[in-house]
């Protein structure tokens, strides 16, 4: 597998390809992945306007949302992982999959004071990226934590696109801050920021409808819930890191956990995954 160090908008990482084409990028800041091609195309959205200054959070892309999504508690808004450096473990990639490991230091520690080992397989093959967070509690304490995997898809026009599944599950709209039943076929003309319980009687997944073109984001039940986001033409003028019109381009489909907290015994450790598949 031809893996190479390169730089994508100024952000130090790796890419690796396949044979016939699909590529991925994955920044050293947060393992974050900010390009995948695939389909001859790229499917992710990265903000031309993102800071660059290894610890700022990138906008785009596939940030890892951990130990905190959001601002639902302490520390800074969705954790410390996505603005911290990774490493990439040679000894544990192979072929298509590689793995990047983000541990306890005295940086986390003084924010957040356990003992954790993260790590991130990013596994390529044609047409399909899989991204699987793994999370091992190496304290004698048990982790309690909240997080994503807060994935931006490049989309040709926000009111061209339909996003389809979890008909009828529990859908909360933290906009209007209502509770309702999820309609199963969702557009977006305005700001759309929701949380839905996702099925775990089957695999969830979602459909994301883009002109002729299909995309489907399957998660794991272990993620518990999904989140969809854009933000609006009004929120997006606030946003110092995006185009003005960049909400038009992007749409955010992310494995979650956000109104309850995913635990981790002691010496234990949880694994979740979200797979993308054009």
């Amino acid at each position: 597998m031809n893996l190479t160090t390169d730089s994508l908008q100024g952000h130090a990482g790796w890419r690796w390809s396949l044979p016939q084409g699909d590529s991925v990028f994955v920044a050293q800041q947060g393992a974050q992945v900010l390009s995948w091609q695939a389909g001859h195309r790229e499917r992710l959205y990265l903000s031309p306007t993102s800071v660059c200054d290894g610890t700022t959070a990138i906008r785009g892309g596939i940030p890892v949302c951990f130990p905190q999504f959001n601002q639902r508690g302490t520390l800074p808004k969705h954790g410390f992982a996505r603005n911290m450096a990774w490493r990439l473990l040679n000894e544990q990639s192979q072929g298509p999959e590689k793995v990047f490991e983000l541990s306890h230091n005295a940086q986390t520690q003084a924010v957040w004071p356990f003992k954790f080992k993260a790590q991130l397989k990013v596994s390529l093959v044609a047409r399909s990226l899989k991204v699987q967070l793994t999370v091992e509690n190496t304290g004698h304490q048990t982790l309690s934590f909240t997080g994503a995997l807060h994935t931006y898809f490049d989309v040709s026009h926000i009111d061209q696109v339909s996003l389809h599944g979890q008909a009828h599950q529990s859908e909360w709209d933290a906009v209007s801050d209502t509770h309702q039943a999820c309609l199963g076929q969702l557009t977006f003309k305005t700001e759309f920021d929701r949380v839905y319980d996702v099925a775990t009687e089957k695999q969830p997944t979602w459909v994301l409808h883009d002109g002729h073109e299909q995309l489907h984001i399957a998660q794991s039940d272990s993620w518990g819930q999904s989140v969809v986001w854009n933000p609006g033409a009004e929120k997006c003028s606030q946003l110092t890191d995006m185009p003005v019109l960049g909400y038009q381009r992007m749409l955010c489909v992310e494995a979650a956990r956000v109104t309850s907290f995913i635990e981790v015994p002691p010496f234990q450790q949880w694994e979740a995954w979200q797979q993308l598949t054009v």
